[in-house]
């Protein structure tokens, strides 16, 4: 008889950021002796932050325990921050998976339900910081592990942290194959990646442009960090 695959949940909702999900999908979806998933609240079709379709695989429901919860960001982070049903979900998955990944902002659903206290953890630039309210140590790291929990910052560093998962699961030459498939060998035309190495003026409208979300997610960690606190 043989042996079922292992299992990936990748989380969509409203609102992510594909590439976050899609990015790290492209690398999971090609283990050997695995299936990736695509879990959401309901079957129902899925739009991103930029009004890309995503079609779940799984609901919440219907999801049995993975052995791998992938937990991506964008802007609808946001809003599950105090969505009970969707931290009860990730938290629930979070405590029994054998590995834990979070991508972007999708680590602070991950603060949310409370499996960062005591880790440490990256995350988007523009929000990482706002980590430790959940107990976590913030991490400026593109890639940061801490046990069974994988984090990475924002978007493309998704697939960098699948590729190294990936060879933690499988083996080096495997992550190195899957590299290769899908010819992951990034050149990017401008050094403006981080904010530790973009020009300042640049920085400076990013940050401009990221205000009044920024605001907004100050307020939302809080509530969330506040219920979170309730549970102790």
């Amino acid at each position: 008889m043989s042996t079922p695959p292992l299992v990936a949940g990748l989380l969509v909702f409203p609102g992510l950021t594909q590439l976050d999900m899609t990015g790290p999908y492209e690398v999971l979806a090609r283990l050997p002796g695995w299936r990736a998933e695509i879990v959401a609240r309901s079957m129902e079709p899925v739009r991103t932050d930029k009004g890309l379709t995503i079609l779940p695989t799984l609901d919440f429901a219907g999801a049995p325990q993975l052995d791998l919860l992938v937990v991506p960001g964008g802007p609808g982070t946001d809003d599950l921050l105090l969505d009970a049903e969707a931290v009860d979900f990730v938290r629930k998955q979070g405590q029994a998976a054998r590995y834990i990944f979070g991508i972007c902002t999708g680590s602070m659903l991950l603060g949310a339900a409370g499996l960062l206290k005591g880790k440490r953890a990256g995350g988007h630039w523009s929000a990482r910081d706002l980590l430790s309210q959940f107990g976590a140590t913030p991490s400026d790291a593109r890639m940061t592990v801490d046990g069974n929990l994988y984090t990475a910052g924002g978007v493309t560093s998704g697939i960098d942290m699948a590729l190294k998962l990936a060879a933690d699961l499988v083996g080096e030459d495997v992550a190195q194959q899957i590299q290769l498939q899908i010819e992951y060998d990034p050149e990017p035309p401008f050094r403006s990646g981080t904010p530790f190495v973009a020009p300042p003026d640049i920085l400076e409208r990013a940050k401009k442009a990221g205000a009044s979300r920024r605001e907004l997610r100050e307020r939302l960690v809080a509530q969330a960090a506040a219920r979170l606190q309730e549970k102790v």
